[in-house]
């Protein structure tokens, strides 16, 4: 007995030890080099970082892919479902940075080190539309369920200072999107959301209303650990000086946000409506004349047109699905505008001309926002707003400094000296904005769709390098 329990001591003073080893260990830019690789912990969802067919995307990880791409090491991602696994990965030493769009708090700076802010947010709390609107704590007489860990409970821990009465529930088992559908089906009735992740959810769920801000807007900023090395941090203060600077935040936010700044409930709730009683008629022939454009956009390109309507017409004589005029109908090759295959095919080859047009050291999506531009306002205006752009000391080859040039073709004192003259440049902003916002919905519900249709699967969370 005594042999087993000497033995029993020994594994636990060797596990012991060995999670030592393991744990607080501080993060260090010279460990980061030495191994060349760097370990960045985030949360799995839309403003974060999600896994597409063709890669992965998020901002988070975009802007985690090119701090790693500045300091030459690779990128490994280490997804979690849980902020409190999350902070407790980055203690033990697990990641050496976490980029997940956390606040900066009076609890948090206490037990880590933020780089410096990249945006800026407020919590909003949120309710089921039709339902009877909160507009501040003593009207929550119902039930608000928030995520474990997060810096709502800390500011909610606040306003109960205030509030004796104020109540509610924390969950590690839910995302935002799952909060937002318990919502709607009315399991809960109030939930609090980052503006920037409401954004982006309110296309898909156009029902979720705003109550009240529950704070002032709040700083996002990245986290390490409290015994991190100062060279570590201030090399990610080095970045995020450079990141402001360049240019490269404003197109991240453009990517992710530019589009959805601005909500429209009856337009969001029509489309969504579309795509389940119309879209079914139609979208073989999308998948047919897309070939290596995404269907989905051509679709969503089709309703801003005419709203999936194959008779469609507007005063300025363009006609169909795709709304061509009679000379870019004639160059296509369409007999019949009003043939709604005819119309489609016609409008893809046009689509796709566009996209040919733009100069190919414009990478995508960028690439694809122009040749929306182009589809819409014609390429010899878009490339005037590009060579204004220039002139005023700004990158031609960005959608978000050129579509801020486009309005001012409507100027007398920019127009005059422009190869092509006046045109309404606030259109194409707003065209090309329309159907970013369609196609994204149009994704999001293909791929609840296609999720319905395959069995699930448990995917267990893992480092994942790129």
């Amino acid at each position: 007995m005594s042999k087993t329990l000497r033995l029993f001591f020994f594994i636990l003073v060797l596990i012991s030890l060995f999670s030592c080893g393991q744990k607080d260990e501080p993060a260090s830019l010279s460990r980061v080099l030495e191994r060349g690789v760097i370990h960045v912990g985030t949360l799995y969802g839309p403003t974060n970082y999600y896994v597409k067919a063709d890669g992965y995307a998020g901002f988070e990880y975009e802007l985690a892919k090119k701090y790693a791409d500045s300091i030459n090491v690779e990128l490994r991602i280490v997804p979690s479902y849980s902020l409190d696994e999350l902070f407790v990965k980055l203690n033990r030493g697990e990641v050496d940075v976490l980029a997940a769009g956390l606040s900066v708090t009076d609890k948090r700076l206490k037990r880590f080190r933020f780089a410096p802010s990249y945006e800026t947010v407020s919590q909003k709390l949120v309710y089921k539309q039709g339902k009877k609107r909160p507009r501040k704590v003593a009207d929550l007489t119902g039930s608000l369920l928030v995520t474990a860990g997060s810096s709502y409970v800390e500011n909610l821990e606040e306003l109960k200072l205030r509030n004796q009465h104020l109540t509610w529930q924390e969950t590690a088992d839910f995302d935002n999107e799952e909060l937002l559908g318990k919502v709607l089906s009315e399991e809960i009735d109030y939930t609090i959301i980052d503006s920037n992740s409401l954004a982006v959810n309110r296309r898909y769920f156009p029902e979720i209303s705003i109550g009240f801000t529950i704070k002032k807007p709040e700083q996002l900023a990245w986290v390490v650990s409290k015994n991190a090395k100062d060279d570590i941090l201030a090399s990610l203060v080095e970045f995020f000086g450079q990141v402001h600077h360049d240019g490269t935040l404003l197109a991240l936010d453009e990517k992710y946000y530019g589009h959805i700044e601005s909500f429209d409930y009856v337009d969001t709730r029509t489309f969504i409506k579309a795509v389940e009683k119309k879209l079914p008629k139609y979208q073989h022939l999308f998948e047919k004349y897309a070939q290596d454009i995404d269907w989905r956009l051509l679709a969503a390109i089709s309703y801003q047109e005419s709203h999936w309507r194959p008779h469609a017409r507007s005063h300025t004589g363009v006609r169909g699905m795709m709304m061509l005029t009679l000379a870019t109908a004639k160059q296509m090759g369409i007999k019949s505008r009003l043939d709604t295959e005819e119309s489609i095919r016609g409008g893809a080859k046009y689509f796709k001309r566009m996209i040919d047009k733009i100069p190919d050291r414009i990478p995508r999506p960028d690439r694809i926002w122009f040749a929306l531009a182009s589809y819409n306002v014609g390429f010899g205006h878009l490339n005037d707003a590009r060579i204004i752009t220039q002139r005023q000391g700004g990158d031609p080859d960005r959608w978000v400094e050129v579509k801020s040039r486009l309005p001012l073709l409507q100027q007398k004192k920019y127009y005059k000296n422009t190869k092509y003259g006046y045109a309404r440049g606030e259109e194409p902003v707003r065209y090309v904005e329309n159907i970013r916002r369609y196609y994204d919905t149009l994704t999001w519900l293909d791929n609840k769709a296609k999720e319905l249709e395959i069995p699930e699967q448990v995917i267990v969370p893992e480092q994942i390098s790129e």
